[in-house]
């Protein structure tokens, strides 16, 4: 997919209807109150060579800049939200709302703005030991951690 084609999906997601359970969602998943999308799929170990997992990380980090230039030319300078404590309160066994919840899990930041009514992040998963890397976005009403 292009840049063109992640902005589509996500102004799509900001005004399509959030459903009363949760359900898959094209690339994702929708719930109440939020909507999330795979943009750029976990690498994995699914064979690939390390020169071709690290252009797979080199994309996914050239598709967060080209969104984020993207987005912030819409609504302004995003937020820099550090998930640090979100995910020490997990740790310590705090339940955490979905879709944040697994946005703790993956990540140590995000880019969030809000815009009518509605909370969009930009999120992307950096394998620790490795150059595996997904880039994801959320919708939601749900306020963050």
């Amino acid at each position: 997919m292009t840049t063109a084609h992640h902005l589509l999906l996500i102004d799509g997601m900001r005004t399509k209807d959030f459903p009363l359970e949760r359900v898959p969602s094209g690339s994702g998943v929708s719930g109440p109150g939020y909507h999330t999308a795979v943009l750029i799929g976990e690498d994995g170990h699914d064979g690939r060579d390390g020169a071709d997992r690290l252009e797979h990380r080199a994309q996914c980090l050239a598709e967060r800049d080209a969104l984020l230039t993207l987005l912030t030319l819409r609504w302004g300078e995003p937020q820099l939200v550090s998930l640090w404590s979100a995910q020490e309160r997990a740790t310590r066994g705090e339940e955490i709302a979905e879709p944040w919840a697994e946005a703790v899990a993956g990540c140590e930041y995000l880019q969030l703005w809000h815009t009518e009514g509605r909370w969009i992040a930009v999120v992307l998963h950096l394998e620790e030991d490795g150059p595996g890397c997904e880039l994801g976005v959320l919708v939601t009403v749900i306020d963050p951690p």
